[in-house]
């Protein structure tokens, strides 16, 4: 009998429409069925399921990757990772293909967001967990599918689609029989596989339980710049973003104050007020979320009877965290270059 097979493509849509379009025009080309939901977001639920049921159907699941992480979902994800983990939890073989880090790229389809960046490499690494193929331009994407899915279809043929005339009664017992017997066996393999990576993950460099709930909690950040009468509209951050902000100046301690200034310039520049740029309130319940989590606690450095600052500094904890993510960002060339502060310099305590 002659199989097609269904192939679920996904990826962020404006950054790599021709990039989906070679995709799909390799699968064709094979003779197989692509399906992608770029016309779905998912954030309904009505359209998430629909999207489930068709990685539910399909033989083989794509993601593509460059730049760009996406719109997200109200639990902090993008919606392209959420098909992913989708696809993995059910069983369908993943061909993952991330673009080439010397591979040339528009900026303007590079995410400009510190957070989604974090997020976006986190989620390469998720994908680099499995067979991963490294791709450079379309015309590379599209030879590199190709030769994937020949190599996954004869090393790891799924049930497919036959034309209904090809079905022969003794014929399809057989094929029935056989991919019952094929299945039960995989999904052993797969229970057995999914057990190994989670006690992998939770020996891996990053934290991901720690990480996904930084980044899922979404705060917003008040800044106020010098000249301004006002507070002005926030800046959309993150729990991750400002633990990322304020945690290198409390490896030693750092008090309420220079706190505020160091999220100032992390997500408005040098340009803010010197004295409380960042509202205390929104201070103290970032800290109080920070030490809830193990990541900081109060400085035990002695001071002066006379200074009434309040200083924090990193738990054994943060400091752990903060040093595998400063590893990874230095690993991939993702520090960003540091910024003069305003005002006077801090004092020492």
């Amino acid at each position: 009998m002659s199989k097609k097979y269904q192939v679920f493509v996904s990826s962020t849509y404006e950054d790599l429409k021709g990039e989906r379009d070679q995709i799909i025009k390799a699968i064709l080309e094979m003779g197989h069925i692509p399906v992608g939901m770029e016309m779905f977001s998912a954030a309904d639920d009505e359209q998430w399921k629909i999207i489930k049921r068709q990685i539910d159907e399909s033989d083989y699941y794509v993601v593509a990757v460059a730049h760009k992480y996406g719109s997200v979902t109200e639990d902090g994800i993008s919606y392209t990772e959420k098909e992913y983990d989708y696809a993995t939890e059910i069983g369908v073989p993943v061909l993952g293909f991330v673009i080439d880090r010397s591979a040339s790229w528009p900026s303007t389809l590079m995410e400009d967001s510190a957070d989604k960046r974090a997020s976006l490499e986190a989620f390469k690494d998720k994908i680099k967990s499995r067979l991963v193929n490294f791709w450079n331009g379309k015309d590379d994407l599209h030879a590199k599918v190709s030769i994937a899915l020949i190599k996954s279809i004869s090393t790891n043929p799924r049930t497919g689609w036959v034309r209904s005339n090809e079905v022969v009664g003794p014929e399809l017992v057989k094929e029935l029989t056989r991919l019952s017997t094929e299945n039960s066996s995989l999904r052993k393999e797969i229970s057995i596989l999914q057990e190994e990576k989670r006690k992998a993950d939770r020996d891996s460099d990053v934290k991901d339980e720690l990480f996904d709930t930084l980044r899922k909690n979404k705060v917003d950040i008040y800044v106020w710049l010098n000249g301004e009468d006002s507070w002005g509209e926030p800046v959309e951050g993150s729990l991750l973003g400002v633990f990322q902000a304020i945690a290198p100046n409390l490896m030693v301690e750092n008090d309420f104050e220079n706190i505020g200034r160091d999220i100032a310039l992390r997500y408005k520049g040098t340009k803010y007020r010197e004295r409380f740029p960042v509202p205390q309130n929104l201070i103290s319940h970032w800290l109080a979320d920070l030490s809830a989590l193990g990541l900081i606690e109060p400085s035990k450095k002695k001071h002066p009877v006379s200074d009434n600052a309040d200083y924090w500094s990193l738990s054994k904890e943060g400091q752990s965290f903060l040093k595998k993510l400063r590893k990874i960002q230095l690993e991939r060339g993702l520090v960003e270059k540091e910024k003069p502060e305003i005002g006077s310099p801090r004092s020492e305590s």
